[in-house]
């Protein structure tokens, strides 16, 4: 039977995990992340599989995500929240465990578990996009990667008589910058949202003005890629009963849905690239 070893590396954790060719998860191994150290990250790494796992036997690829900017052969440019740049990551697991090893954006291995695994699996393209810390992307077509989009956060807009990056404003963890751009004093998603559902008129006022800009990012990319199906995540989610009425009235073009997977997104998507590669 063929197996992938999955890896999910954050900021936080680390995790390493088996999958088979029917995705079922037969082991998952977690550690913490070390940080400002490449030596170290990468010693964690073959760590958690050699000594948290049982075995190797039968994995045909070595696949997953990392929170930063990825070359195509697997070489990491940046990860801002492990406080490293420039690893060969594949390079050393491929040669650290004699499989082959691709490793992608962490965006980009969650579009791949929801175009696949997800509940939206039968939609011919799905754009998955994540609204957290920061604004990030992918787009699938017949559950492969088409284009890696997860910088597509830096899109410039034409707003308040200046050029602004979209995520500056929007993303979960700026839009503390909407906030004080409009007068208000909240200092994070969570007290915007919650002072939208006290009905402060602060609240609901910065609220309308995130909710037209994330329409008309929402509207741009369905002009440009035509996605059958967004996907959407993040932290701004969990407030959705406060704005995502909203926001689906101003994009009656964009078929906008949840995502079904939560942190085993990563995960999953690292299994599926791993099979994907393994039959190229």
């Amino acid at each position: 039977m063929k197996k992938v070893l999955s890896l999910d590396i954050g900021g936080t954790n680390t995790r390493a995990a088996i999958y088979d060719e029917g995705y079922r998860l037969l082991e998952v191994a977690v550690r913490p992340t070390p940080t400002g150290s490449k030596e170290a990250f990468l010693e964690n790494i073959r760590r958690t599989v050699s000594e948290d796992l049982t075995s190797l036997e039968g994995v045909v690829a070595i696949a997953g995500g990392v929170p930063g900017q990825v070359r195509s052969d697997g070489f990491v440019y940046a990860l801002p929240n492990v406080g490293i740049n420039d690893i060969p990551l594949a390079e050393y697991l491929s040669k650290t465990f004699s499989i082959p090893a691709y490793i992608i954006n962490d965006a980009e291995a969650a579009a791949l578990a929801e175009a696949n695994l997800g509940e939206h699996k039968r939609a011919k393209s799905l754009f998955f996009v994540t609204v957290s810390t920061g604004v990030g992307g992918a787009l699938t077509i017949g559950g492969k990667l088409r284009e890696t989009s997860y910088e597509i956060g830096h899109t410039v807009f034409y707003r308040w008589g200046e050029y602004i990056e979209f995520e500056n404003y929007c993303s979960g963890g700026r839009i503390k910058n909407l906030i004080a751009r409009l007068g208000g004093t909240y200092k994070n998603a969570k007290e915007l949202f919650d002072g939208v559902r006290n009905g402060e008129e602060i609240a609901l006022v910065i609220k309308k003005e995130w909710v037209e800009m994330m329409a008309e990012w929402f509207n741009m990319v369905q002009k440009d890629y035509q996605p059958e199906v967004f996907a959407i995540t993040g932290g701004v989610t969990k407030s959705r009963d406060m704005w995502w009425d909203d926001l689906k009235a101003l994009c009656p073009n964009c078929n906008l849905q949840l995502c079904s997977f939560k942190e085993e997104a990563g995960l999953s998507g690292g299994a599926v690239l791993g099979f994907q590669k393994a039959t190229e």
